[in-house]
């Protein structure tokens, strides 16, 4: 088959993967203790307003507080001084707006402060747009959507919007037409790439569960303690199959019965043409040995990655951006230098476009090809970068390459990438990536005991150490060790100690 979408389900992990033609394209990831909150609605309590920063941090009942943007704020159009979580519960069960005009309605006002929006101790409705990263707290915003299977439901908004993957212009103009049949006043909704070929009966279908899923949230939202959960998203497994399962999937092989039913019967309801593809894996052979994805997992870990004509690139984290170089290695080429370099920046386009997606990274991403000098060649690489990322389904933004080769990218980040959900920071280097050399742990330890000699009373000194460290002290650095114990007067004797961290040692000044 093609395209093969697969789950793995444990009880302590779920994983999936999208297999195109035998190559793992994207992987998620996600465990009970670590679930992701992405799409989740709170009714939360705003604790800071920082008029500095143009934003506010919200209590939502996690362990950090969630941050607020003031463009994701919503404000009635009324301009009163209702909350924003009132606003967010203004549409009543038909749709439509509960006594109020249609300038009443919940709405961004372009200009006004963050300080003229909110006020520390106000009640808001929110919605989770970016799980929390690392030392930061989850993004939030105002501007509530609901996805399902062909369409996003956007009960803030007036607005119908078709996916820009839907290219063809007739196709988008029949759909743009059936939902603005369909839909309730003053409502919007997102006709997603997976509705292209639906139906009007299918959409119809989609809009009602989505009107009707509303209605349930806001009835939760208003008998809601502060802070509190209002609305969970589906799980991994269905959210999954939700948007990515369509007619471009081949398989959909689930190796748990469980989960297999309940995606059997998630997809009878909402699609249910693609039924006979939901395939249950029962072999003794893990289903991840079969297409052996566990390999090409842990080689999406590693920082250097091989291209095929012997060139390589290295990808390196920051916490504010990833940087992608690209050397020629062992490729020596067969013509001249240009055309070899060319060469190998053309195939770190492709396997930077791959990497990119598989590892999920996101934010600001700095590509630092091969110098260049040919114009043509700096262009060719731009649109061949542009091209590779069209699979991608995450938002990108790519700059032209500079004269020096550089180019400078944006790609939509609301989760973890990969190496932060399987990894975690060394405990020796504590993420620094770097230890203190054997040499200058030693040249350390000789300092000290050569500033702390006058100050102690006489005895013989020893020395715990790494025992890499000590072997250093013992043979290369010995005759610097013998030259210290002639001029303080004194035995200093290293002991191996296998317990200890390579740069933590132990000065123990004995008695005469």
């Amino acid at each position: 088959m093609a395209t093969d979408l697969i789950v793995n389900a444990t009880p302590f992990e779920i994983s999936i993967a999208l297999v195109e033609y035998g190559t793992l394209v994207e992987y998620y990831l996600e465990r009970p203790a670590e679930k992701g909150l992405i799409s989740n609605i709170y009714k939360g309590r705003v604790k800071r307003v920082l008029p500095g920063m143009q934003a506010a941090f919200v209590d939502v009942g996690l362990e950090r507080t969630g941050f607020l943007y003031v463009d994701d704020v919503m404000v009635p159009r009324n301009g009163d001084s209702q909350s924003v979580a009132d606003c967010a519960l203004l549409v009543d069960e038909e749709g439509c707006c509960s006594g109020v005009t249609t300038e009443s309605l919940p709405r961004r006002i372009p200009g006004l402060h963050i300080e003229e929006l909110l006020v520390e101790g106000q009640e808001i409705l929110v919605q989770i747009c970016k799980d929390p990263i690392g030392t930061k707290g989850a993004r939030l915003t105002c501007n509530i959507t609901l996805p399902c299977r062909n369409v996003v439901f956007m009960p803030m908004t007036n607005h119908i919007g078709i996916s820009r993957k839907i290219e063809d212009e007739e196709t988008r103009e029949k759909l743009k037409s059936i939902i603005e049949e369909l839909r309730p006043a003053d409502s919007g909704f997102i006709v997603r790439t997976v509705g292209e070929n639906a139906s009007r009966e299918e959409l119809e279908a989609d809009m009602e569960f989505l009107l009707h899923l509303w209605d349930e949230v806001k009835d939760s939202a208003g008998k809601a303690q502060v802070p509190s959960l209002v609305y969970e998203d589906l799980d991994i497994t269905l959210r999954m199959v939700r948007d990515i399962f369509s007619p471009e999937v081949d398989r959909l092989i689930v190796d748990n019965e469980q989960v297999y039913n309940r995606i059997l019967k998630f997809v009878e309801t909402f699609a249910p043409h693609l039924r006979d593809r939901v395939v249950h894996y029962k072999e003794d052979t893990p289903v991840f040995d079969i297409y052996g994805l566990e390999m090409d997992v842990n080689r999406a870990l590693d920082q250097k990655i091989w291209l095929r004509c012997g060139g390589y690139i290295i990808i390196e984290n920051t916490e504010a951006l990833t940087v992608i170089d690209v050397n020629t290695g062992r490729y020596v080429g067969k013509n001249d230098l240009e055309e070899t370099i060319f060469k190998t920046n053309m195939e770190a386009v492709r396997e930077i476009a791959y990497q990119l997606r598989l590892r999920n990274i996101g934010g600001i991403i700095i590509i630092d090809f091969i110098d260049m000098e040919q114009e043509a060649h700096r262009e060719e690489i731009f649109r061949a970068l542009k091209e590779a990322v069209k699979k991608d389904k995450s938002r990108v933004n790519i700059l032209k390459v500079s004269e020096f080769g550089l180019v400078q990218m944006t790609r939509k980040r609301s989760s973890e990438d990969l190496s932060h959900l399987l990894c975690e920071p060394c405990h020796y280097c504590h993420g620094e990536g770097v230890l203190k050399s054997r040499r200058t742990i030693c040249y350390e330890i000789l300092r000290k005991i050569s500033r702390n000699a006058l100050k102690m009373r006489e005895g013989n000194i020893l020395v715990n150490v790494h025992p890499q460290v000590a072997g250093l002290m013992l043979k290369e650095e010995a005759e610097i060790v013998h030259n210290l114990e002639d001029e303080i007067g004194r035995l200093i004797t290293v002991v191996p100690d296998q317990e200890l961290h390579s740069e933590k040692y132990e000065i123990i000044w004995q008695k005469g």
